[in-house]
């Protein structure tokens, strides 16, 4: 079965999009914990963090700088921002498909909750 964001990859699912291309997309969260929070989504399907593999590494390192681009042309770069992977169930993972939260505009708390 596809997962979430693989429907919303395959344009299955509507989704608020702020960036694509050939690697990632980058989509508005649903219930957003911050007045700015997008997933940066790898297009090839790793299942978590945990799971990816050396041949992963240019993707991975591609979600990060996209994140970064993302935090500029967002308004956040300035103020500052988090960065966010969840693996696994107790680090709050709710989707099989790794992801970055990106997350700004609103100060944001040490420890997370």
């Amino acid at each position: 079965m596809k997962t979430l964001f693989q429907k919303i990859i395959d344009r299955e699912i509507p989704a608020k999009l702020a960036h694509e291309d050939d690697l990632c997309i980058a989509i508005h969260d649903i219930a957003p914990q911050a007045p700015v929070h997008v997933l940066i989504i790898p297009k090839k399907l790793i299942a978590r963090i945990g799971e990816a593999i050396t041949a992963d590494q240019a993707t991975l390192g591609h979600l990060l700088l996209t994140a970064a681009a993302l935090a500029k042309k967002l308004g956040v770069s300035e103020s500052g921002y988090r960065l966010v992977i969840n693996n696994g169930r107790d680090g709050g993972e709710s989707v099989p498909h790794l992801h970055v939260h990106l997350l700004g505009q609103r100060p944001l708390a040490w420890p997370p909750g």
